[in-house]
């Protein structure tokens, strides 16, 4: 379906107005399938970016600031999501050895065995999603979305 009619618009300002829109309302919609791809998981999108982040700094911890800096969406309170998945069993917080006012996060070995778990449903429906695209008009998308960025401040 198109943007005009998901969202029931006709026109807009102009191409890059409509690109914008497409873009941010594309990116809810994956979110809201990644939501409901992690209910039976009992995590969050954020939740599962922070475990993914701790799998692929193993064995080495991570702070809060090492975590939030990596996250997809830097916006997240990453202590409030550590402790979260702190009582969830998934991942363990250690005073750092050199700095004692550092916390280091560490993943479970249950948080690695519920992420590999979760890894599996998400990419197998994020492949099933995206066979709407050939692989080089994902690689276009990918370019296009990076040209984007080329400018980012910070």
């Amino acid at each position: 379906m198109s943007i005009e009619k998901d969202i029931k618009q006709e026109t807009f300002a102009n191409i890059y107005h409509k690109t914008h829109i497409n873009i941010l309302y594309t990116a809810a919609w994956l979110n809201l399938q990644v939501v409901q791809w992690l209910k039976p998981f009992k995590l969050t999108p954020q939740q599962f970016n922070v475990l993914r982040i701790l799998r692929g700094s193993r064995p080495l911890p991570l702070s809060i600031k090492e975590i939030t800096a990596r996250m997809i969406d830097k916006t997240s309170n990453a202590s409030r999501l550590v402790d979260k998945l702190l009582s969830k069993g998934l991942v363990k917080k250690c005073t750092s050895s050199d700095d004692a006012r550092q916390l280091d996060v560490y993943i479970t070995e249950l948080g690695l065995n519920v992420l590999e778990a979760a890894s599996e449903v998400v990419e197998k429906n994020i492949d099933e999603c995206f066979q709407a695209l050939s692989t080089d008009e994902a690689s276009e998308v990918n370019k296009l979305l990076d040209r984007l960025r080329e400018n980012e401040e910070g």
